[in-house]
């Protein structure tokens, strides 16, 4: 296989993974966000919450770069169930949990008012961030604690922190901790580099538990690393498209045997890897190895990147010719003076 890693590690690095910058711009989003929930909650006359938690892929650190700064923060905040009473003294339900935060979050201050969905109340900033908050509560069941998300169907058994300590298991388990999760974000990267992909195509998290599955983790070459676990989960997909929930079991993240989102993403793995194939040829050239990845990736990182290499070179032969043609002048320019002559002779 031609060899790209060094090309493929700086694609990462400049174009998938977040910017410290971006890093920090969405933790003071978060941040901001928990301060004006416990100022709105206690304005109100509501339980204070007991903690927040973020989750999904901002816990995950597995989060891509958005060209229209599409992030979605995800910040759970928890309650006790004891806390959490209605106006008759009975339990609070979960839909009037989700609309008491979102009335909290609601200060006056966004263009686009908090809105109540089926699983958190989603905020909305104008430079394209969101919050989602998803709402839990903490059942004491005699000094044993169980958590449930306030969801569409009801209050329903979950902790999203679960997710986060699986996968910082598998993180540790595989002892290559930055490649595992630059190998989810390259796959995450693909999948969601054509707009006419979007919403047909497997969720990040399904991507996540996908790439633990098959990763390949070839610690000299990050081209090779994403190649093989592509090509492993476009096998994997094509005996079985069930992926199942990594801490809820008999839980899967797909639907059903056949599932659509699945089935799209194994194609277009399969597309991908053709893309690849002139890589693994004798004779294929630096130029045609980056117009490879560049296909893949819907980009034109790559080729940028050869013609940016040819300039420089073509700017050093010029460098090194000048420099030769003055080395040869010189001791022409010097026997002349030395023979005298010129004007003031």
């Amino acid at each position: 296989m031609f060899d790209c890693s060094k090309d493929v590690r700086a694609f990462h690095d400049k174009q998938v993974v977040l910017s410290q910058a971006e890093q920090t711009a969405m933790r003071d989003r978060r941040d901001a966000n928990r301060r004006r929930l416990r100022k709105g909650l206690a304005d109100n006359g509501n339980p204070a919450p007991i903690e927040f938690v973020k989750q999904g892929s901002y816990a995950m650190k597995t989060m891509l770069q958005h060209p229209q700064n599409d992030y979605d923060i995800d910040d759970g905040v928890y309650f006790r169930k004891d806390d959490l009473v209605g106006s008759r003294g009975a339990a609070m339900s979960a839909l009037d949990a989700r609309w008491m935060v979102r009335d909290a979050l609601d200060d006056g201050s966004f263009n686009d008012a908090p809105e109540v969905r089926p699983n958190c109340v989603r905020v909305f900033y104008a430079a394209g961030f969101h919050v989602d908050v998803p709402v839990y509560r903490r059942v004491d069941t005699n000094g044993s604690y169980s958590y449930e998300l306030a969801s569409g169907a009801g209050w329903r058994r979950s902790d999203a922190r679960d997710v986060t300590a699986w996968f910082d298991r598998e993180l540790n388990a595989s002892g290559q901790t930055y490649l595992l999760r630059r190998l989810v974000r390259h796959v995450k990267k693909f999948a969601r580099s054509r707009s006419s992909w979007s919403g047909r195509i497997l969720s990040g998290f399904g991507i996540t538990v996908l790439v633990v599955e098959n990763r390949h983790l070839d610690v000299a070459r990050d081209d090779r690393a994403v190649h093989e676990t592509m090509r492993a989960i476009k096998q994997r997909l094509d005996w079985n498209l069930v992926v199942s929930h990594p801490v809820t079991p008999g839980d899967t993240i797909t639907s059903g045997d056949s599932d659509g989102k699945a089935s799209f993403l194994r194609s277009k793995l399969d597309e991908a890897l053709g893309w690849m194939e002139p890589l693994f040829e004798a004779d294929c050239t630096r130029e045609k190895a980056l117009s490879c990845w560049d296909k893949v990736y819907n980009t034109d990182f790559f080729s940028a990147r050869y013609k940016e290499e040819r300039a420089a070179a073509f700017a050093c032969r010029v460098g090194i010719g000048s420099a030769a043609l003055m080395a040869l002048e010189a001791p022409t320019a010097a026997a002349v003076v030395g023979a005298g002559g010129g004007r003031h002779a």
